[in-house]
């Protein structure tokens, strides 16, 4: 990829092969579909269009060859922000075609404490996201060039310890 992309967005539009990302947190609950965590926290039924603009960007990347694929680092037992972003949020992007995978961290140790979060696209570029400590988003970061090999082994090392969500959520999930 060469793009002079210096926006997360930008990375999105012009990334060629792969968009990986990195989740560390248990609570994202108030960086985004804060309205559909609280419809999910009543109970009620996930509604059809529930993230129909994600899903359709993915759709976007996948039907042209390109993966978009995450690690999610975590512990049992699950918050309620989890059970909702793996029910909700993780199944219905794999329509999109987005795949997942836990690195369950609760009987083990964690291979990648103090990383953040982060995006990496084409193993070129790297976006680290940056949040407060009630999980609200707050920016993302696009680091230099020479920081995307040690992004690219975080990336690598999330991908060795972890399994695909389908087989963790049929053993683990709400």
């Amino acid at each position: 990829m060469t793009s002079s992309s210096k926006t997360l967005g930008g990375l999105f539009d012009s990334f060629q092969r792969e968009a990986f990302r990195l989740e560390t947190l248990n609570d994202y609950s108030k960086s985004g579909s804060v309205d559909a965590y609280h419809a999910y926290l009543a109970g009620e039924p996930q509604p059809e269009d529930y993230n129909a603009g994600w899903v359709e960007e993915l759709r976007s990347h996948t039907e042209n060859g390109k993966r978009v694929y995450r690690v999610h680092i975590l512990s049992r037992p699950l918050t309620d922000y989890l059970c909702f972003e793996l029910g909700w949020g993780y199944r219905k992007n794999m329509t999109g075609g987005e795949e997942f995978f836990i690195l369950d961290v609760t009987d083990k140790p964690n291979p990648l404490t103090g990383v953040p979060d982060f995006w990496c696209f084409d193993s070129e570029s790297v976006a680290v996201m940056n949040y407060d400590g009630a999980g609200k988003y707050l920016s993302s970061e696009i680091l230099e060039p020479e920081r995307v090999a040690e992004f690219t082994r975080y990336r690598d090392t999330a991908l060795t310890h972890a399994e695909p969500f389908t087989e963790w959520w049929a053993k683990y999930g709400a």
